[in-house]
């Protein structure tokens, strides 16, 4: 191994906090994004079909989102500027179940964070602009999305939102529910999110 340093996130089982091997010098630099030897060395047996990008300005939040009967593995890492990513535990039966981890993502840290089916997951842009790119294992389904909102009171999620920053949010960003209203609706459905 030695190409990826992966380091477990606090007690959330699954969570990684990926770093690769970067080799620099007067031209620049080159590194391996992503290689499944690697990865499956480190645990981390995934296929990824589907590679995401999106450009974001400072103060946009994206998330909490989720994929209801076809969640996704992600691996996630910001090209250019900086994001706070969180992932949010869903994973029924888990003893972590409800909590959040949070890591600062930047072109110049170039740190990649895997967050496994299971979560909820969003960002917070705080460089004027960010390309946030991801891997996923699963196709996006557009009817099979699902949400919490953002500043949710149980769930307390510790965005770093300066005081000069005015948030930006998608309008459906805006009216996804609590984490109580679906933990509610999950126990109506016999356990279906």
């Amino acid at each position: 191994m030695g190409k990826i340093k992966v380091t477990p996130c606090g007690s959330i089982e699954g969570l990684k906090v990926i770093e690769p091997q970067v080799f620099g010098d007067a031209r620049g630099y080159f590194m391996e994004t992503y290689n499944y030897n690697d990865f499956l060395e480190a645990g981390i047996d995934v296929k990824f079909v589907q590679d995401n990008q999106s450009s974001s300005r400072y103060g946009v939040l994206r998330g909490l989102h989720f994929q209801i009967n076809y969640p996704q593995d992600k691996l996630v890492r910001v090209v250019s500027g900086e994001v706070f990513d969180v992932a949010v535990d869903l994973r029924e039966g888990s003893k972590t179940y409800g909590q959040w981890h949070g890591v600062h993502l930047s072109a110049e840290n170039k740190k990649q964070f895997f967050i496994p089916k299971g979560f909820a997951h969003g960002f917070l842009v705080l460089s004027p602009i960010a390309e946030f790119t991801y891997k996923c294992s699963d196709f996006y389904h557009p009817n099979d999305e699902g949400g919490l909102i953002y500043n949710d009171p149980e769930l307390q999620v510790l965005w770093p939102i300066p005081e000069d920053m005015e948030l930006t949010l998608s309008e459906k960003d805006t009216k996804w529910g609590t984490f109580a209203e679906y933990n509610r609706a999950k126990a109506l459905s016999g356990g279906k999110s």
